[in-house]
């Protein structure tokens, strides 16, 4: 196989003769026109920021009422919706489905995508429609790049360049963002590159008087937030076709991560290769629009113990033990969708989709003549062997617009989910301190794991309903009903070992520090939720607003943590704080409500314009079964900011307010924060060809621990020995960013 490089070379070379090719042909074609397809539902944004300030792309959606954000490694955390997160949030990046290929989820969909790629940020909460995606119960984002750009009929090349460049003081982070365009009228090809290297981040204060002192001594500064460093670089190439009514594009993503530290994990990523391809076709027809995607994506992943997770082992050892861990998982896709008009007031959007997803999770055994070696050996642990997971979708949807004030949707769903995975083994057959025995004999775990029918079929069912009701021109009101399902990823099916603290910690997809192991026996999740939304705004739109949006949910079959003993599992006991623990079916609900809104306070004035806007949010979650409160639910919060214009200059005052979490789930032993609040300012300067950015963020240095933030294991032998159960993730101090583009 081509090392990552040489393949892009290759692919780049290729793309760039036909793309040439294309450009010499002579025949004339009508500019393409397809229309935007109009999707009603609780949009909250879509707008992109400047990735001035982050190399993370969730956080572009910090701002947004119902969102937050389980912070994980630098440029990988994952977006939560009205409290549920990870893969109950359907992530669609350029129309493809992308999978966590990783015990720990450290490769998110949004991990794909540099913020410097994104041209449009799109979060349909709750009431999402049923042809934006299945398998979900949140709902979904949409995250698009740059749409293709062509030359007007009878114009030269179109050519366009831009470059930027950052710094941020904090954790200095450093980086490089790229973009190149070539078209003309029929073809066109386009180039993002983007690199960022960070060191570890600096919290407020000194935060680590609980840790021992052989692990203070290893990150001499206290302020300093161990494992939080991390380099990635990205490149994605883009190619384009149009003729009268019909556009064909090709899209190449590449992604090469040496390494990114996870603070709240027991392991960090030590590499991530991924290569995504990304075939599309956009038609115009008499009867509707068509579109039909293909796509594939391929990850390589690997963990092992970063620098500063080694530092126990080196100083009281001399050496590392190292406990490799190796991930491949591959992803297919195929969709079909076509927007009927069936009269002036019926749209009937039909679709098809096919997932193929396949995983295998893999342990060597320890380097020999370590210590380790007699526990991680001699052969290789299969965490997933050859995991299996296949959706099959089908969905209609009906839009009607019956008057000027009335508007409805009805969607309907249906979506099949075919898991299954191969026999497994432990690090030895009896021998050791990992005694896991013979996967052959069903008396052992592997054994008794290899004998069940671990094959599964889900037959799942989704359906919303909305109308919308525009009284007039200054506010309209909608109201919707969705039930969602979701089948379990396969971690939480497959992952078998429970005999074991060390490999418990390993299948944590929380950021909690607990030891988790799968069940066989889950059951998909139905979530079933209410909302309804009042917007009241001037007649244009452009001076004041105000959007209220409370919303109930209710999830059956909610996958939630439980104690071992209550899946008829046995699991080792801990002295360490944390716990070791299982998943199982219960029942949940939800309940919040979210605002935003902005007002124009004065125009067009000597010192320019002047405008207030804020949104605020509140997320309530609890267990049904067991009247505990559910995992990492955000507590109050609000952004509130004052924006000025003028001319090419822009300036933003914010404050972020964030309430304490008092609210925990005891079986996960979850930590309380407090409330805090922070300043942050932002200013910009808009040349024709330049554009100069200039950020401080935190600007008193505020200490606090971020509430979704999880359980501090940055430093020291993070398996035990030196972690201290009760220390959260603090948030990053003070940073001044700064950042310049050239544009042609």
């Amino acid at each position: 196989m081509l090392p990552f490089k040489k393949k892009y070379i290759a692919f780049t070379t290729i793309l760039t003769s036909c793309l040439l090719s294309a450009v010499t042909l002579s025949a004339k074609a009508e500019h393409l026109d397809l229309p935007s397809i109009e999707i009603h539902a609780d949009k909250i944004s879509d707008e992109n920021k400047s990735p001035l300030n982050t190399s993370d792309t969730a956080s572009l959606l910090s701002d947004e009422p119902g969102v937050s954000l389980y912070r994980a490694g630098g440029v990988s955390s994952l977006p939560v919706i009205h409290g549920l997160a990870d893969d109950r949030v359907r992530v669609k990046v350029d129309g493809m489905d992308l999978v966590s290929s990783c015990a720990n989820h450290m490769n998110p969909p949004l991990s794909y995508i540099d913020p410097a790629n994104v041209n449009n940020l799109q979060v349909f909460a709750g009431i999402s429609p049923v042809s934006l995606g299945g398998d979900s119960i949140a709902g979904t984002i949409l995250v698009k790049s740059e749409t293709p750009e062509f030359a007007e009929s009878g114009q030269d090349l179109l050519v366009k360049g831009q470059i930027n460049t950052f710094y941020r003081s904090n954790n200095d982070a450093r980086g490089v963002n790229l973009s190149a365009s070539v078209a003309n009228e029929n073809a066109y090809m386009r180039y993002t590159g983007s690199t960022v290297e960070a060191n570890n981040y600096k919290a407020g204060d000194d935060f680590k008087s609980t840790l021992s002192t052989t692990v203070r001594n290893w990150l001499r500064d206290g302020e300093e937030v161990g494992s939080t460093a991390y380099k990635s670089r990205n490149h994605a190439l883009a190619f384009g076709l149009q003729h009268e009514n019909h556009l064909f594009e090709f899209k190449l993503g590449l992604q090469d991560i040496p390494y990114q530290g996870f603070v709240n994990q027991r392991m960090d990523m030590t590499g991530n290769d991924s290569e995504q391809y990304n075939l599309s076709y956009k038609g115009k027809y008499d009867w509707g629009t068509l579109e039909a995607r293909a796509y594939h994506e391929r990850t390589r992943h690997s963990m092992q113990f970063g620098d500063d997770k080694q530092y126990f082992y080196t100083s009281m050892m001399g050496t590392a033990p190292g406990m490799p861990m190796d991930t491949e998982g591959k992803t297919t896709g195929v969709t079909v969708k076509g927007d009927i008009n069936l009269s002036q007031r019926d749209t009937l959007r039909i679709g098809a989709e096919y997932q193929r997803y396949r995983l295998d999770d893999y342990w060597r055994a320890s380097p020999p003549g370590l210590m380790m070696n007699t526990m991680m050996g001699p052969n290789t642990f299969w965490n997933i062997n050859n995991g299996e997971r296949d959706r099959y979708d089908v969905f209609a949807e009906w839009e009607a617009k019956w008057s000027e004030q009335w508007f409805s949707q009805l969607g309907l769903r249906s979506s099949t989910v075919k898991m299954d995975t191969g026999k497994v083994q432990g690090y030895n057959n009896g021998a050791g301190m990992m005694d896991y025995g013979d996967p052959t004999n069903p008396a052992t775990i592997p054994g008794a794991f290899n004998a069940a029918d671990r094959s599964n079929t889900d037959n799942n069912i989704d359906v919303t309903a909305l109308t919308r009701f525009t009284l007039d021109q200054n506010q309209a009101f909608e109201a919707g009903y969705a039930m969602k399902t979701r089948s379990p990823n396969i971690y939480e099916r497959f992952a078998w070992s429970n005999n074991n603290t060390m490999v418990m910690n390993m299948n944590n997809l929380y950021g909690d520090g607990n030891g988790y192991v799968g069940n066989l026996n889950l059951k998909p999740e139905t979530a079933h939720t209410l909302s309804v939304s009042g917007n009241w705004h001037d007649a244009a739109q452009q001076h004041w607003n105000l959007k209220v949006t409370p919303y109930f949910t209710y999830v059956d079959d909610y996958i939630d943590a439980v104690a071992c003993t209550k899946v008829g599992k046995t699991c080792p006991a801990r002295t360490d704080g944390f716990v070791n623990l299982s998943l199982d079916n219960q029942s949940a609900r939800l309940y919040g409500v979210d605002l935003s809104g902005k007002m124009l306070l004065v125009q067009n004035t000597g010192m320019g314009s002047f405008e207030a806007k804020g949104t605020l949010s509140y997320v309530r979650g609890k267990n049904n079964s067991t009247d505990d409160d559910l995992y990492n639910i955000m507590p109050l919060n609000a952004n509130l900011a004052l924006v000025h214009y003028f001319g090419g200059w822009s300036n933003t005052l914010q404050a972020r307010l964030v309430d304490s979490k008092d609210n925990v789930q005891a079986v996960r032993k979850e930590l309380k924060t407090a409330g805090y609040t922070l300043f942050n300012f932002y200013t910009s300067y808009d040349w024709k060809h330049a554009r100069l950015d200039l950020g401080v963020e935190n600007i008193f240095d505020k200490h606090y621990y971020d509430p979704l933030g999880g359980v501090y294991l940055g430093q020291g032998a993070t398996m035990g020995t030196g972690v201290a159960h009760g220390v959260s993730v603090p948030g990053m101090g003070r940073s001044v960013n700064v950042g310049l583009t050239l544009k042609y």
